[in-house]
């Protein structure tokens, strides 16, 4: 018996919403909408007495999963590790197809955002790098050719 019917977003937590937003708009994205949650619903889901959160849905341009970024209002976050390397057990990366893996790197580094590591190329078939993104998100970017 399967459960699921599709996949629907991704969510990351950040600190600073207009900051993790500019950068994913700055790659892309298209925010799908904004909101804020409390009360009962979030406090149940989250098990976070008291929770508060500002959310920015974002998707990619046409159709596909979203990205949701959120921030909390009440309790403060919890820090995360902002140099956490790919095999740092978590959430390793969130990644996207870009049309040009060069122009989208130089973009991202234009505005201070730093590749993890270099460009990689496989079996000529794939292009891919690892972006050290707001927050120390890792964000992966891949060009398909060949």
């Amino acid at each position: 018996m399967t459960h699921v019917k599709r996949f629907d977003h991704v969510g990351i937590t950040v600190a600073d919403l207009d900051a993790a937003t500019a950068f994913f708009v700055g790659l892309g994205l298209e925010v799908e909408g904004t909101g804020s949650v409390e009360g009962e619903f979030v406090e149940t889901v989250c098990g976070i007495p008291g929770a508060h959160c500002n959310i920015v849905m974002l998707r990619p341009p046409g159709a596909g999963s979203r990205l949701e970024l959120s921030a909390f209002v009440r309790p403060d976050h919890s820090p995360g590790s902002p140099t956490a390397m790919a095999n740092e057990l978590g959430l390793r990366n969130v990644s996207f197809e870009v049309g040009d893996l060069r122009a989208a790197v130089d973009a991202v580094a234009a505005d201070g955002y730093g590749l993890v590591g270099g460009i990689g190329e496989y079996q000529n078939s794939v292009r891919m790098a690892y972006v050290r993104g707001p927050e120390g998100i890792i964000v992966s970017l891949f060009e398909q050719f060949g």
